[in-house]
């Protein structure tokens, strides 16, 4: 979708990593806080900036860093109804 490989939690779309940045669904509020901080980017895939989404420059995704910001992200989509899949699965079977 983004063209890069993203993380699906309760059926919504979490964080991922495009080109060398970590992506991050944050919600507006978060993410307009962590628009504050080194390394954090308004996440602009089709030119505009996506609200609730934030890019992360390697440097700002290391170490105990990393952990803290896929929390934040875990929890944000935690707090949204879970998605129905788009379509059923297949019977492998």
């Amino acid at each position: 979708m983004f063209g890069g490989l993203a993380f699906v939690l309760d059926g919504s779309m979490c964080c991922g990593i495009v080109d060398d940045r970590l992506m991050l669904r944050l919600g507006a509020d978060l993410a307009e806080q962590a628009l504050e901080r080194t390394h954090v980017h308004p996440m602009d895939f089709t030119g505009r900036p996506m609200t609730g989404m934030v890019y992360v420059a390697p440097e700002g995704a290391r170490g105990e860093a990393l952990r803290r910001w896929l929390e934040q992200a875990a929890g944000f989509v935690r707090t949204l109804p879970p998605t129905r899949a788009s379509r059923a699965a297949p019977d492998l079977g």
